[in-house]
């Protein structure tokens, strides 16, 4: 039918032009979720995660996980120690990809990557996060800055030594401004808990 193969060529374009792609993308434009399997059926393109397809001559970066997540949770941002290793302030390689979510959103269920999904609210969740292209997705991910407030915020989750070590790597690395990391610890309402280790910095 030559509707199909006209339906068929704009598939390919798509996953062509965004590197990744969902069934539900297709829907914008009149194409049938199906037509991405088959054309994984057909090798012409792999399926890397459940529901996320992708064009097989694709450059995979180290951050193709955050990709990955990006597609499949558009709305969350990735924080903590998935941040920290985005920005060079870990040697930690997270086994998950953390996420920052409102307190209601869903999530979905994902063979892969594994989320570790963080509820955040008001200003914490919406100011201080930057968008970074990986892999043609547009990632959104908290600053160095916000990250390291982050980290004071959930110390007793991700460990108060890493928080510490976190913003000794920023100011040495200079990642961010004494000015920026003030700010952020007033969003994360963290300004007293990180005074101390601010001032042994200066």
């Amino acid at each position: 039918m030559p509707g199909s193969t006209t339906k068929l060529k704009e598939a390919i374009r798509l996953v062509k032009r965004k590197g990744t792609i969902r069934p539900r993308d297709l829907a914008a434009h009149n194409i049938p979720a199906d037509y991405l399997d088959r054309l994984r059926r057909r090798g012409v393109v792999e399926r890397v995660a459940r529901g996320v397809y992708a064009w097989p001559d694709q450059d995979i970066t180290e951050y193709h996980s955050l990709a990955e997540a990006a597609r499949s949770v558009p709305a969350g941002v990735v924080c903590l120690l998935s941040a920290l290793q985005f920005h060079g302030l870990t040697t930690q390689s997270p086994h998950e990809v953390w996420l920052a979510l409102p307190n209601k959103a869903w999530v979905p269920k994902l063979d892969s990557p594994k989320l570790r999904i963080m509820r955040f609210s008001g200003p914490a969740l919406t100011e201080f996060f930057e968008p970074h292209v990986i892999e043609k997705v547009t990632v959104r991910v908290y600053t160095p800055a916000k990250t390291v407030a982050d980290c004071f915020k959930f110390r007793n989750t991700v460990g108060l030594d890493v928080a510490i070590e976190a913003l000794r790597d920023c100011w040495r690395k200079r990642k961010a401004t004494m000015d920026e990391i003030w700010a952020a610890a007033r969003v994360c309402r963290m300004a007293n808990v990180m005074r101390p280790y601010i001032e042994s910095l200066v």
